[in-house]
């Protein structure tokens, strides 16, 4: 594993894509930053980040030989490795809120940003951009976020933090393969937020329905079992889970 510490950037994904653009980047390099300035979550919205309590840091990792049609296993992996990390460190009551925000006792405590680019059918390379909040005290206008520190009450390593989930989500992302790709999915189904209970969401025209989450289909769409016990597929554009 090859590590390049920054001090400070706009955006630990967005280095990693320059850096490949110009050069080879080994499998499994990590580009961490104490100052993540531009920090992106899904669907362009920004990352609350910290200087010297917050994490953030980057994963390149190439697949030679994984069908794009199971591209979604990165996603499966990297949840899993950091709901393990995270388990490892102390927290409980961890679930994965699809497709990848990662909670602790019902609140946000790490969000993940993956972006593939393809090249051949059966080869793709993915950046892995991770935020956590580690020594976070309080977040403004951020009622449902929360920390390692607020969850346990102690200031934790920053590198500690660093090591731990690096190591898990390398672990999950080299075992990945496709031919343990259901087993990653029916895992990575087992440990989500409010999977089986009757939650609220809000579809993207603003209406508010009831559902069931049941799980997610191969290509990584969240499937709810809706009043009319229609089972329907959703893409993250299109509904927002209320809780």
């Amino acid at each position: 594993m090859k590590i390049i510490k920054i001090n400070a950037i706009g955006s630990t994904n967005d280095f990693l894509k320059d850096l490949a653009k110009q050069t080879f980047v080994a499998d499994g390099t990590v580009v961490r930053t104490e100052d993540q300035t531009q920090g992106r979550g899904q669907m362009g919205a920004s990352w609350h980040f910290e200087p010297g309590k917050s994490l953030a840091f980057s994963v390149f990792k190439r697949f030679p030989k994984m069908p794009l049609k199971q591209a979604y296993a990165v996603n499966f992996a990297v949840s899993l490795g950091v709901k393990k990390a995270l388990e490892e460190l102390g927290m409980t009551s961890v679930t994965i809120k699809w497709p990848n925000d990662i909670l602790a006792e019902g609140g946000k405590i790490c969000g993940i940003l993956i972006e593939n680019q393809f090249r051949e059918p059966e080869s793709f390379t993915s950046i892995i951009g991770i935020g956590i909040n580690v020594n976070n005290s309080n977040f403004h206008e951020l009622p449902k976020a929360t920390s390692l520190f607020m969850q346990r009450g102690m200031p934790f390593s920053l590198d500690e933090v660093f090591e731990t989930v690096v190591n898990f989500v390398l672990k999950e992302l080299n075992a990945a393969s496709q031919d343990n790709f259901e087993k990653l999915k029916n895992e990575y189904e087992t440990y989500l937020f409010r999977k089986g209970k009757v939650s609220t969401f809000e579809g993207n025209d603003g209406a508010v329905f009831s559902g069931i989450i049941k799980g997610v289909s191969s290509e990584g769409l969240l499937q709810v079992l809706l009043e009319n016990n229609l089972l329907r597929e959703f893409q993250l554009k299109e509904l927002k889970l209320m809780y």
